[in-house]
């Protein structure tokens, strides 16, 4: 008994385009309105305590530890072995946080992955 080959539908393929377009969204909107934003940085190191101080010191722990990265690639791998949507959604948001948010190297080899996980041999014909 063969296993059809991962095939997304046009649902999916919607839903993992919003899904990346926000996630792409908030990364740039940390990293320009907070992590670089001159004003922001310097009232969130003063001792500020906004939700968008917590998002800035949050995101800088995680990308300084190459978290994003390394989640991004254990995800590819993950799907790559056995694709699935759920993996592919998770590693897409773990993969556009890391290429805005400083991790692009890794989340860049994930995102390579992620598309050699749809290369799969045609079926046989008779």
């Amino acid at each position: 008994m063969t296993k059809p080959p991962f095939r997304l539908s046009p649902y999916q393929v919607q839903f993992l385009m919003v899904v990346g377009f926000v996630t792409v969204g908030y990364a740039f909107y940390v990293r320009y309105l907070a992590i670089e934003f001159s004003p922001v940085a310097l009232a969130c190191d003063a001792g500020t305590q906004s939700l968008l101080c917590k998002a800035r010191a949050l995101s800088t722990v995680l990308f300084k530890n190459s978290v994003f990265g390394i989640a991004a690639l254990v995800i590819a791998l993950l799907n790559l072995t056995r694709p699935s949507i759920v993996l592919l959604t998770a590693g897409l948001v773990a993969a556009g946080l890391g290429i805005v948010l400083y991790n692009v190297v890794l989340s860049g080899l994930a995102i390579g992955l992620f598309i050699l996980g749809f290369a799969r041999p045609a079926p046989a014909t008779a």
